[in-house]
């Protein structure tokens, strides 16, 4: 036998041996010109149930971090649950408790002089030493500028294990706060979600639980259709835009306002608009109103 010519196990690979890799190579052949042609290539193979929902969506969410800046998801300098060094520990742990966060920025004499960064779980130690030094405990702070994009800021994240950075403006001020979970929630969606929701599910979503998921973007005269509410679109014309409105200021993420009987709490938000909410009737409503009625009616 002439071993100079390969066998036939050398040359042939099996189908199910080949690589994802590259099935998905032999599948986008020719290469697209273009991110936007890449993109229709996967929505196609998704219609062709090569990659699943999940998938898709997480793809073209790094596709969109690599699009956006820290400026575009931070938490504005207004909106930062931040502690002033000046208050002793006793004064601030309540508010700790009460936001819950894992780290929180700290300042001396005003919010544009962050000097480091404290982690909640250090705060165990003021119950367990009778020496406690806040300044001592906290970790340096990192500080980014509001340009800088996302996918830079998750392999900075990632490589230097940091969770939490501070953004400045121009001048040096603070603009605001960005953490590697805001971040990470561009590619795989709010991590607190408890819908799934895509885009053949309409609007309003509703749950067992009698709660509702509404988009921002919709129409203030679909809401009321939905909800048997008289709100006007004579200013706005989203529910977003009307919630905002009441709020008086770009709320965040968590933040809630009550409109007549429905309780809004703000899913999903940037530093731009209100993509989500959840609402839900205030179950108090009908004993208040039956509080204001007067005696013998």
């Amino acid at each position: 036998m002439n071993d100079s010519y390969p066998s036939r196990r050398q040359t042939d690979k099996p189908q199910e041996k080949r690589s994802l890799l590259e099935r998905l190579t032999d599948f986008i052949s020719p290469e697209p010109d273009s991110r936007s042609e890449l993109l229709e290539i996967l929505q196609d193979a998704h219609a062709r149930n090569l990659i699943d929902a999940d998938s898709l969506s997480m793809i073209e969410g790094v596709f969109q971090v690599s699009e956006l800046c820290a400026r575009d998801i931070m938490i504005p300098r207004a909106q930062m649950d931040a502690i002033n060094i000046a208050e002793s520990p006793d004064e601030f742990i309540p508010y700790v408790l009460e936001k819950a966060h894992s780290r929180y920025p700290v300042y001396d004499g005003n919010r544009d002089n962050v000097i480091g960064v404290l982690l909640a779980k250090d705060l165990l130690r003021y119950y367990a030493e009778e020496e406690f030094d806040v300044r001592g405990m906290l970790r340096p702070a990192v500080f980014i500028p509001e340009s800088k994009r996302l996918n830079v800021l998750l392999h900075d994240f990632r490589q230097n294990r940091n969770h939490i950075a501070i953004v400045v403006d121009e001048y040096g001020g603070v603009a605001g706060l960005i953490t590697i979970e805001d971040v990470l929630e561009q590619i795989v969606g709010d991590i607190e979600d408890e819908y799934d929701f895509d885009e053949e599910s309409g609007n309003i979503i509703a749950s067992p639980d009698g709660r509702f998921r509404v988009r921002a973007l919709t129409e203030i005269e679909q809401f009321n259709e939905v909800f048997g509410t008289h709100y006007s679109d004579e200013e706005v014309d989203t529910i977003g835009g009307f919630v905002t409105h009441h709020f008086g200021h770009l709320p965040h993420r968590g933040e809630k306002v009550r409109i007549d009987d429905l309780i809004f709490e703000v899913l999903r938000a940037d530093a731009r608009q209100l993509h989500m909410l959840l609402v839900r009737r205030d179950p108090m409503a009908g004993q208040r109103e039956a509080a204001l009625q007067p005696p013998g009616t």
